[in-house]
């Protein structure tokens, strides 16, 4: 033993060095609990044991690049991690990396999240890059021969798939989320375990049939709730304008900043529309685009990755697709590079026979801001393009301007920022006001162009806008602390339909993005039948209050479901476990049939309801 330590003191010390800095990291980042701890350190030492171990089995003149390489490996994919979880509190997977091509319309969020002192994130790396330059403090290593390493790989193996397995079994017990698996296989083992899912469900359509679809639709036979009879085709035949609010999230609505109201318009429009104020996203990694998939399929979005990047080329029964065999000319407006998250591809797949995309406007720095075209340019323009359409028409538009992390020109502020120490916080205010001013323009300019009275219009928020590593400020803004409940109430995220000489009225039933489809079918006066949709109509009289979110946190009423715990809607305080059973069930069921149609794409076993 003590010639082994005198041989590969430098591989111990890099293994060490890594070691402690992930152990740190991961405390810190991830939130890591003390009944963790131990599954933790024993899985990360194990890894790095037997990736560093590698290192022995080739010759000694390389050992020593080759531990070099791995130290700074592993610290990309952690620090990677670390500035991805900073907002998006959550995990990179493999399928994340097909958005590579989309870098540069990313950069603006990403160098947002890089500060300067995660030079320390690499501090390990210069140790052992110096120790390299210094040869004399780095022993002779000696190369093992395959007789001294059977035992070794024979662990190794053990150990892998006893890991696999572990993980395995959580996500059959619904155990199972990403944050989970770091915290007890550590961060590098999750990879492996990600790439293990990915060949997984990559295999699956070639070994699906007819009978897996009908194994869906008895699932979604015995959840059916009869849509609202009063309100089935009360806008037949009207013009739909469907508006994603980037990052707009319910807790400003209603509400006041330095005595000015956040969203005047959107207060004012909500007092005569359909408002739905227990209304929660449900997307995973795809954020905006996911949104799209939820409410033009009323299917929910994979964990992992994003469908229109990982099955863009799947069959769907999209509401596009539908409508058009009502007469509907179907269109979508956003002023980004058409290629962005295969939109080139997935709108015609989904039915659309318009797409409006960054060619088709007039964009130069003087109208764009962070992400693109501002959202009054962008209504404006459109204008241009919705009033040429053929009617009735079913169209999208896309907002850009209130997007993490949520830049605007001085000279574009209705409303002043807040006062706290997180910049995002301060800064979100002044974009979210200029998203509702551009949509008091759009409806200004609906009016002037004569469409107002014949459309129904539709807002949704897309996904969060504050991630939860800013709730210290944001608390303070809402003037109460967010505890777990108050973390997951604030996944809500304002749902208005606007029916032109309809009254307003709000509703609190629990719901989310996938049941807009069948809300604005009904509304339309188009049976549901023969469509597999997950969500019911929010203006059903025996709909339950009823969202699950895409990393299993389920919603009623009654109780919430999150993280293991189960709690009291009412009180946030926790309750007997066994209250939520049912719940999480259900929850657990939506996804599972869900993701079944999209991995193994069984519509395309689905005979179109409209073939003769």
């Amino acid at each position: 033993m003590t010639t082994f330590y005198n041989n590969h003191r430098f591989l111990l010390l890099t293994l060490l060095l890594i070691w402690v800095k992930t152990i740190i990291v991961t405390t810190f980042t991830f939130q890591l609990t003390s009944n963790q701890i131990v599954l933790f350190l024993l899985n990360t030492l194990l890894f790095l044991v037997i990736i560093f171990g590698f290192g022995l089995f080739i010759k000694p003149q390389f050992q020593v690049k080759y531990y070099f390489f791995i130290s700074l490996l592993l610290s990309v994919i952690l620090y990677s991690n670390v500035v991805y979880y900073r907002e998006f509190t959550d995990i990179i997977t493999l399928p994340m990396l097909s958005m590579s091509s989309n870098m540069g319309d990313l950069s603006t969020s990403i160098f947002a999240l890089i500060a300067w002192y995660d030079v320390f994130y690499f501090i390990d790396v210069f140790v052992v890059g110096f120790l390299m330059m210094k040869k004399r403090y780095i022993p002779s290593a000696k190369r093992l021969t395959f007789q001294h390493s059977k035992g070794y790989v024979l662990t190794a193996l053990v150990l892998t798939v006893l890991s696999l397995s572990y993980v395995n079994l959580l996500e059959r017990t619904n155990a199972y989320n990403r944050e989970q698996i770091v915290n007890t296989l550590g961060v590098y083992s999750f990879y492996l375990y990600d790439a293990f899912i990915h060949t997984q469900t990559n295999a699956q359509p070639v070994f699906s049939n007819e009978d897996d679809l009908s194994g869906v639709l008895k699932h979604l036979d015995a959840s059916r709730i009869e849509s609202n009879e009063e309100m089935f085709g009360i806008a037949e035949d009207m013009n739909v304008i469907v508006v994603s609010l980037e990052s707009v999230e319910s807790f400003v609505i209603g509400e006041t900043l330095n005595g000015q109201e956040i969203t005047p318009f959107l207060n004012e429009l909500i007092e005569d529309s359909f408002y739905f104020e227990n209304f929660y996203y449900q997307t995973g990694q795809g954020k905006t685009s996911d949104a799209e998939f939820l409410i033009n399929n009323s299917l929910y979005p994979l964990g992992r990755g994003a469908v229109f990047l990982t099955h863009y080329d799947n069959e769907f029964k999209a509401l596009p697709n539908t409508l058009s065999n009502y007469g509907y000319h179907s269109a979508v407006f956003h002023a980004n590079d058409k290629t962005f998250y295969n939109r080139d591809i997935v709108y015609p797949n989904f039915g659309y026979d318009s797409n409006f995309s960054f060619k088709d406007y007039e964009i130069s720095r003087m109208n764009s801001v962070g992400w693109g075209l501002k959202d009054i340019d962008f209504v404006e323009q459109s204008m241009d393009y919705l009033t040429e359409l053929p009617e009735p028409f079913y169209s999208t538009m896309i907002t850009l301007t209130n997007h993490f992390p949520y830049h605007l020109d001085e000279e574009d502020h209705f409303i002043q920022p807040f006062d706290s120490n997180s910049r995002i916080v301060n800064q979100y205010f002044p974009t979210v006001r200029y998203t509702d001013e551009a949509m008091r323009i759009l409806v200004d300019e609906l009016k002037a162009e004569g469409l107002y009275e014949n459309t129904i219009l539709v807002m949704y928020g897309d996904h969060y806008g504050i991630a939860n590593s800013h709730y210290g400020e944001l608390s303070k803004f809402l003037d109460k602390e967010i505890d777990v409940a108050e973390a997951v109430k604030l996944e809500r995220v304002p749902l208005i339909v606007h029916i032109p000489g309809l009254e307003g009225k709000t509703f609190d039933t629990v719901s989310g993005q996938v049941d807009v489809m069948p809300t604005l079918l009904n509304l339309l006066g188009i049976e549901e039948d023969g469509l597999t949709m997950f969500g019911n109509d929010l203006f059903a009289e025996d709909r339950d209050d009823f969202a699950v979110l895409r990393n299993g946190t389920v919603i009623t009423d009654e109780y919430i479901y999150t993280n293991e715990t189960c709690l009291s809607y009412e009180t946030g305080e926790e309750v007997a476990s066994d209250l939520c059973q049912p719940l999480i069930e259900r929850g657990a069921a939506e996804l599972y049939y869900s993701d079944k149609i999209i991995y193994r794409d069984l519509f395309r076993f689905k005979e179109d309801v409209y073939e003769s």
